[in-house]
């Protein structure tokens, strides 16, 4: 394994080392399918770090020094314990790669307009019941995935995601699975997809930087 990437994945660990701090030349880490259930603050210093795969693990909550990973650009956090989108997500403004999907989350924070430059949010199989009118100026995404959630509306002005592929790629958007009533004024009721039938999400899971 180069000094750039380091795996361990399926190591069934439930602590990552603090000394993880000294691997300051990271770019790439793979932490799937473990039991990890925290995070240590020594994360903050891999400040090199592009790639962070921590999916299929039990974390609920993140550092709040996870925040300094700027040049972070694909953060993977699928089949975890999340009850809220952590906020020092929101302060990670090169991501451009996102999935969050198969938590317990709930609600989006206003804090998400600061992730400019996201093309991929996948939040698939949630809680989420409301989406906050600023995820509407994320105006560089063309996939977002929210299937499976509780949502009932969309954002008034949810159709200036002039990016997403409305109705013509199953991959760029998807509503699947949601209570929703009607969709916003701005966008046409029939590109959005309320009924099309189940489909694994691995069957179209996005590709990621």
């Amino acid at each position: 394994m180069s000094p750039e990437r380091e795996s361990c994945l399926r190591h069934r660990l439930e602590l990552l080392p603090r000394d993880i701090s000294r691997l300051k030349n990271l770019t790439l880490l793979y932490m799937d399918s473990n039991n990890l259930k925290a995070i240590p603050a020594e994360i903050g210093s891999l400040r090199h770090l592009e790639r962070l795969t921590l999916s299929n693990n039990r974390l609920s909550s993140l550092p709040p020094e996870m925040a300094a990973l700027q040049r972070l650009r694909s953060l993977h956090l699928a089949n975890n314990d999340l009850a809220e989108l952590p906020a020092p997500l929101c302060q990670l403004r090169g991501l451009t790669f996102l999935d969050v999907s198969d938590n317990k989350i709930r609600t989006i924070p206003s804090g998400i307009r600061h992730l400019e430059k996201l093309e991929t949010l996948l939040l698939l199989f949630n809680s989420v019941e409301s989406l906050p009118e600023d995820i509407c100026v994320l105006r560089n995404l063309h996939t977002l995935w929210l299937g499976n959630n509780r949502l009932r509306a969309l954002p008034a002005r949810f159709g200036e995601l002039v990016n997403l592929d409305w109705g013509c790629n199953y991959c760029s958007c998807n509503f699947e699975g949601n209570p929703l009533e009607s969709p916003p004024p701005e966008t046409p009721f029939c590109f959005i997809l309320l009924s099309l039938p189940s489909v694994s999400r691995q069957h179209f899971l996005p590709t990621s930087p």
